[in-house]
């Protein structure tokens, strides 16, 4: 039931919207990484919310340290074991991709890097409407925050 609910979304988004089909290999690094960016924000919202209601003010405090660059490079190194040699060279052209200077809160050039190879393997997956692969990285991603905080 649950890869028939995003089909049955993504061909009504597409009928809807009167969207055509683009092959995802014609994408920029930098336009998967935009998107990459939106779907990685969702997840991590949709889990934080899953904890409870809470005053917005929590909920955007705990959901700014996932999406900040410095957590999800620490998210990719943890993953690059499990990628394919697809996904890898998708996440190595993202992280190569020449982009506009990372924003103050940016402690480290290489972090930003790695989180925009990150967010353009998540876009790449999602337009690949590989979303259970998506799901299954950022889960390592995220399983592997836990244990260096448990150390």
């Amino acid at each position: 039931m649950e890869k028939s609910v995003g089909f049955e979304f993504d061909s009504y988004m597409q009928e809807v919207f009167q969207m055509k089909e683009v092959d995802v290999h014609s994408y920029s690094p930098l336009t998967l990484a935009y998107i990459g960016d939106s779907i990685y924000d969702l997840i991590i919202k949709s889990l934080v919310i899953n904890q409870g209601n809470r005053q917005v003010n929590k909920l955007h405090k705990e959901t700014s340290m996932y999406v900040q660059a410095s957590t999800q490079s620490l998210m990719m190194r943890a993953m690059q074991e499990e990628l394919t040699e697809e996904e890898h060279a998708v996440y190595k052209r993202g992280r190569n991709a020449k982009s506009v200077s990372p924003g103050k809160k940016v402690k480290s050039i290489t972090d930003y890097r790695r989180a925009t190879g990150f967010e353009a393997l998540l876009g790449y997956l999602y337009l690949k409407k590989e979303w259970k692969r998506m799901l299954d990285l950022v889960k390592i991603g995220l399983d592997s925050l836990k244990r260096k905080r448990s150390v």
